[in-house]
């Protein structure tokens, strides 16, 4: 059930963005409109939260990190609105036993017959290409049984770039790719890797993106160099 502060940001905010941004759209027709299914798109901006859910017609629901809903002020609580009205859940995305816990919170969602918004790459691209994918979507969709929809979202981060409040209006493009199915042992490190390897090569294929064989966690606290 679509709970109220999304159903009603969600229908105000369609027509505007609808108009200002116009949104091209490419592969709809593979997310299912019933039953569990994980979207999986790579991670340009903050507004890919915004522009993907706006297309798709059915909530989709985001893994959203804890510290999103628990900043003090008025400030703080404004953030925790924005985002339950998103859809977003919040989880510690930590490591250790508080990724176990994000697990469990996406399993009940996909459990439900929900829609699981995930970016495999953990994190926002911090250069536009795409980064090594956690294996949690792996699991999650082993797990769960669960198709998982890739999606190649374009120029989120020219419309709105890391640290840019005010987006620039220009069109955006999302390209939904055919159902993945992912099968084994969710217990396997190597059966969770290759299935999530599977999958950003599909993504990478999809969105033409530079591929970087390392997580978008650690380019982003190394030093600048060459490459």
């Amino acid at each position: 059930m679509v709970n109220l502060p999304y159903g009603l940001l969600r229908a105000f905010l369609t027509p505007f963005l609808m108009l200002l941004f116009r949104p091209k759209v490419t592969g709809l027709r593979n997310v299912p409109i019933n039953g569990p299914v994980i979207i999986a798109s790579n991670h340009l901006s903050f507004s890919d939260s915004i522009f993907m859910p706006l297309v798709v017609p059915r909530k989709v629901t985001f893994l959203a990190k804890s510290e999103y809903f628990t900043s003090p002020g008025p400030k703080g609580l404004l953030k925790k609105l924005t985002f339950i009205a998103l859809g977003q859940v919040p989880v510690d995305r930590s490591g250790g036993r508080r990724s176990e816990a994000a697990l469990i919170t996406g399993l009940k969602v996909l459990a439900e017959g929900n829609c699981l918004g995930i970016y495999p790459e953990g994190t926002r691209s911090p250069d536009g290409r795409l980064y090594k994918g956690r294996t949690g979507v792996a699991r999650l969709a082993i797990e769960s049984g669960a198709p998982i929809i890739p999606v190649a979202m374009f120029d989120t981060d020219k419309i709105q770039p890391t640290g840019k409040v005010i987006p620039k209006i220009m069109r955006v493009k999302l390209i939904f790719g055919e159902p993945i199915y992912f099968t084994g042992d969710s217990t396997d490190m190597q059966v969770l890797r290759d299935a999530t390897d599977t999958l950003m090569r599909t993504l990478q294929e999809m969105s033409g993106q530079e591929y970087v064989d390392i997580y978008a966690t650690k380019k982003k606290v190394e030093p600048n160099d060459e490459d």
